[in-house]
């Protein structure tokens, strides 16, 4: 194995190796940055050797070329200051002819409101007087009317003159209080007119003022937009400058660079600033012992056997492989299997925690203690394992051979882990352990086993099918695909419900079970599967596969015609319903059923799959 300590010594080196570069590349940074300060301050004394004679004279070139960039960027910001004065001076002047204008404006409003308010009062005086000409003459035919009449009466009254006297002398004095009305509306026609003419005018004089107001301020942007652009130019103008300015300066680090490394190898340090000869020294010292320690790796890494490193790589690929192998059969692996043998034919899933919370289940083990061992079948077998407390679901599968012979597989899925379940099976005297073509089984004599298949799943029952549920956990034999047909009705059930039952051959339910379903049904169906829910009140779902469209219908028609002779427990007269089921078609082939399920017949139901209902109610077909 000294391939591995070569390897892994090797990782080492190339780790160190890299750490090396990192820190030499960090230093080199700092130790650039300190030989163009040293040169930058050192300035004055590099005139002294000749050698640096053209750094000198491109620095000379380089700072001037900043002066005169320098004093543009002067220029610049002058006129933006020229420039901004000249907006504020602008703004005041603004503000001043506002002001101005803002003040004339105020008596012209004044006056217009005044004029509009005479305007009102002329135009109320004269609909007074138009009031009263039209009440005038409506007066005038009211009395003319009322001497129609009078004259009109037969036989006429006696005081028919002085009556008449009375009217005419009142309809003599109408002419010239009409008159006097007409007088007065033309006087007040002519005040409106005039009111109407001084409103005009001071309307007239108060929109030139307001004219005048919006002219200045347009006048005011036109002027302060152009200046904003001046600004706006020259600030480009300025940026450029700058930037201009700081590319000369990055310009100069090469000669401060080649001035600061001569300085620090003649050991020449400026008068003002002797640190930076000092710490040009020791980042150059820094250096050289990064260079000489990268140097003793390369060393270290060459004299490393080649063929050993080889066969290490090799053997860190090979693992990869294997492990990138492992994972993709593990993540494909599909979560909900149940590893059951691939000859299942029916299924039945209990779940644990529903029984235990659901009431009605607890009253019914009450009077029948024989109901839950029946219900889970040698599951009730396993040591240290309370199913009430510790699983979470119980499953039987059970299948039938050519020979009529049932065979049933159980397997038992825990809360948690089993290490206690396992620690007691062990400690139990009567258990034998050996192993199972790679699992370990534990056998009690004559007919029990138990294997652990998964994480928290353990196999229970007879040994030969305990065996066979390893094989197929192994791979060794088939499975009952996930995807197959009977496994996607299965887990197209309520997985919540307290109980699942699915067949795929219906006219076996009655042998392996005593009868629940009816004859009709089950030779009509393909398949069959139940879901019950405990919870009160009982609910119940089944799902049907029939052989033809045809059938389906016909059988979803008879099921809501006539549910009563199709969904009722044999031998005993309890409907599977409390209330007409609710009948739907799933495809071409496929029915669901969803109906409440009563008490009596949800307790005889789980009696009849525990196989402990009385014996008279119990003929097999």
């Amino acid at each position: 194995m000294s391939f591995i300590r070569t390897g892994f010594r090797e990782i080492g080196l190339k780790i160190r190796r890299q750490r090396t570069r990192m820190a030499l590349r960090h230093e080199k940074r700092l130790l650039q940055k300190s030989e163009i300060n040293l040169g930058r301050e050192g300035t004055a004394q590099a005139a002294n050797f000749p050698e640096l004679r053209n750094e000198i004279v491109a620095l000379k070139k380089l700072e001037q070329e900043q002066k005169e960039v320098a004093l543009r960027i002067a220029r610049i910001e002058e006129g933006i200051k020229r420039i901004e004065e000249e907006r504020q001076q602008i703004a005041r002047e603004h503000a001043a002819a506002i002001a101005k204008l803002e003040a004339e404006k105020k008596p012209l409003l004044q006056q217009r409101n005044q004029a509009n308010n005479n305007v009102d009062v002329c135009e109320r005086e004269l609909a007074g007087v138009e009031r009263r000409i039209q009440e005038s003459e409506a007066a005038d035919r009211e009395l003319l009317k009322q001497l129609s009449d009078l004259h009109a009466l037969n036989p006429a009254p006696p005081d028919l003159e002085t009556l008449s006297a009375n009217i005419s002398a009142r309809r003599a004095r109408l002419p010239e209080e009409r008159a006097e009305l007409v007088r007065a509306r033309l006087g007040s026609s002519d005040a409106v007119r005039m009111a109407k003419e001084k409103l005009n005018t001071a309307e007239a004089e108060l929109s030139s003022i307001e004219k005048n107001i919006a002219r200045t301020r347009s006048e005011f942007e036109v002027r302060d937009r152009k200046l904003n652009d001046n600004v706006r130019a020259q600030q480009e103008a300025a940026r450029d400058a700058r930037v201009r300015h700081q590319t000369v300066e990055e310009r100069k680090n090469p000669a401060y660079l080649s001035i600061g490394r001569h300085l620090a190898a003649k050991a020449v340090a400026p008068p003002n600033a002797p640190h930076l000869l000092a710490e040009a020294h020791r980042r150059r010292e820094a250096v050289d012992q990064l260079l000489q320690h990268r140097a003793e790796l390369s060393t270290l890494s060459s004299q490393v056997d080649k063929q050993e490193l080889r066969k290490f790589y090799f053997s860190i690929f090979s693992v990869l492989v294997l492990l990138a192998f492992t994972l993709l059969v593990v993540f494909q692996s599909p979560r909900g299997r149940e590893w059951l043998p691939q000859e299942t034919d029916t299924i039945l899933s209990i779940n644990a925690d529903q029984f235990e919370r659901a009431n009605l289940p607890k009253r019914w083990q009450k009077d029948q203690p024989k109901l839950w061992p029946g219900l889970i079948g040698a599951a009730a077998s396993v040591p240290g394992l309370k199913l009430s407390r510790d699983a979470v679901r119980v499953t039987r599968a059970l299948t039938t051979n050519e020979t009529g012979e049932t065979r049933e597989f159980n397997l038992v899925e825990a809360r948690r882990g089993l290490s206690k379940v396992i620690r007691a099976i062990s400690d139990d005297k009567t258990f034998q352990k050996r192993p199972g073509s790679g699992l370990p089984v534990w056998e009690r004599r004559p007919d029990f086993a138990v294997a652990r298949v998964g994480p928290a799943t353990l196999a229970v029952g007879a040994p030969d099918e305990v065996d066979e549920l390893v094989l197929v956990r192994l791979g060794i034999k088939p499975d009952l695909k996930i995807t197959g047909q009977l496994f996607d009705r299965f887990q197209a059930l309520d997985r919540d419900s307290a109980l699942r039952i699915i067949s795929r051959n219906p006219p076996d339910l009655a042998r392996v079970f005593h009868p629940i379903f009816t004859p009709e049904l089950l030779n009509a169906s393909q398949l069959l599967g139940l879901a019950v829910n405990l919870q009160n009140p009982v609910k119940a779902r089944v799902l049907i596969k029939v052989n033809s469209p045809k059938n389906a219908a016909d059988l979803a028609r008879n099921l809501h015609d006539h549910p009563q002779q199709w969904l009722r427990l044999p031998d005993s007269q309890l409907l599977l319903y409390s209330q007409p089921p609710e009948v739907q078609r799933q495809g071409s082939s496929n029915v669901e059923l969803r109906f409440a399920l009563p008490e009596d017949s949800a307790r005889l139901l789980l009696e009849r799959l525990a196989k402990t209902d009385a014996p008279q109610s119990v003929t097999a077909y």
